[in-house]
């Protein structure tokens, strides 16, 4: 297999070398921090696959990533996917009301109870009570525990 060249500048280098030191990265980046070294250093793929355990395809796409996004390349990009269905506003809300003191008759709130009053205050079009569980599962709030981090003072 031909050696597969990148010229890094010495700025680039000592960018590589100081990301290595923190220790604070992801495998991914390390992995392709490492490749990046190795390929400016006229290692083959063959080579660099077998320290890194690293796929020559990944290897040749690092490589032609580098040429066009510099050291960009190391971090992934965002990819397009499902949008985000429920805002971080809009569960705040959902934990806030759960905060409340319940409707009168009731002891405190239950999933559905919350559900309805959040379609009935126009929060949400509609929502489910599984999903308003969810929503506070994810907040770490339960409806029967006394402490929820909120102070009662």
């Amino acid at each position: 297999m031909k050696k597969q060249h990148i010229k890094l500048t010495e700025a680039q280098k000592e960018e590589l070398k100081t990301l290595l030191s923190k220790g604070q990265l992801s495998v991914r980046v390390q992995k392709r921090v490492m490749a990046l070294q190795m390929m400016d250093k006229g290692m083959t793929f063959q080579a660099i696959k077998g320290h890194l355990d690293v796929h020559h395809v990944s290897l040749g796409k690092w490589a032609k990533r580098f040429h066009s996004e510099d050291l960009s390349m190391l971090y992934d990009k965002p990819r397009p996917g499902r949008p985000i269905g429920i805002s971080g506003e809009d569960r705040a809300k959902v934990t806030a009301l759960a905060c409340t003191k319940p409707p009168e008759g009731y002891a405190r709130w239950s999933l559905r109870l919350l559900a309805d009053r959040l379609v009935e205050l126009e929060i949400f079009e509609s929502i489910s009570h599984n999903k308003v569980g969810e929503i506070l599962k994810k907040m770490n709030f339960s409806l029967t525990e006394k402490s929820n981090g909120a102070s009662e003072h």
